[in-house]
């Protein structure tokens, strides 16, 4: 659609509460230059009214940053899981179709509820163990080298894109997909988060680990922040094995 165009037209699936029948509702509104799906949401929050002229409630969604960081209005437009904010009117496919994401409970509309992948991180203990309570004074520094790629992981913003387009992630499996998985590695990769790598990579190895994954690709390739998710989990792959051996045999010696 180029900038000529008048209007632009929305199908957005619909529901009140979680236990109700998803419905579609059609919107079309004034076309305004440099227009995203965050913008034309706005503008039927502010003026309700459908296709067919009947004032409606407004559309419920999720947004924060508005600058692809904090994940939050993850959605499906017109298929394919990424973030509202920066879906330029201009590149899609009209009429522009939003759903929410399957992978998570929906809420209402297109919220869903993501505590399920982030319960997974609380229980894998993807955070450095420092407690604040007394001044540590300097930590130890991390290889420039390993900095670089670790700052890569760390642009994560736990939006579930890549547990929408993983197949393996589904209500016939309790898979805990890419993110999480990415997020022990750059956990392990820190002087101070190291002291509970052990812990992570068992837990890891635990029910809907790394085993089910099925290589299948479909979350770097979605991933809206670049992150090297699969070379991720080869890297855990090799880990959890090693740390597999390590238990069996009762080591205590480190594995770089």
């Amino acid at each position: 659609m180029g900038s000529s165009a008048k209007t632009v037209k929305l199908e957005i699936e619909r529901r009140d509460r979680p236990e109700d029948k998803p419905y579609f509702e059609k919107f079309e509104l004034p076309y305004r230059q440099n227009m995203n799906v965050i913008s034309a949401l706005m503008e039927i929050r502010r003026n309700p009214i459908n296709v067919e002229g009947k004032m409606t409630t407004p559309v419920a969604w999720d947004m924060n940053c508005l600058e692809e960081v904090c994940g939050a209005c993850s959605m499906v437009i017109n298929g394919k899981a990424r973030q509202s904010c920066t879906a330029l009117v201009d590149q899609l496919e009209q009429p522009i179709r939003l759903q929410p994401m399957k992978t998570f409970p929906v809420v209402r509309d297109l919220i869903v509820d993501r505590s399920t992948m982030f319960d997974t991180l609380k229980r894998l203990k993807a955070w450095i163990p420092i407690d604040g309570t007394y001044e540590l004074g300097e930590g130890p520094r991390m290889p420039e080298r390993k900095r670089q790629w670790a700052y890569e992981l760390a642009k994560c913003m736990t939006c579930g894109v890549c547990l929408e387009a993983c197949p393996n992630v589904n209500d016939k499996s309790d898979f805990i997909g890419a993110a999480p998985i990415s997020q022990v590695r750059l956990m392990n990769a820190h002087p101070t988060g190291s002291m509970n790598r052990d812990e992570r990579l068992n837990l890891l190895m635990g029910p809907g680990g790394i085993q089910l994954c099925g290589m299948a690709q479909n979350c770097v390739e979605s991933c809206p922040k670049g992150i090297p998710l699969t070379t991720s989990i080869s890297s855990m792959n090799r880990d959890t094995t090693i740390q597999m051996f390590r238990n069996f045999f009762g080591s205590d010696h480190s594995v770089g």
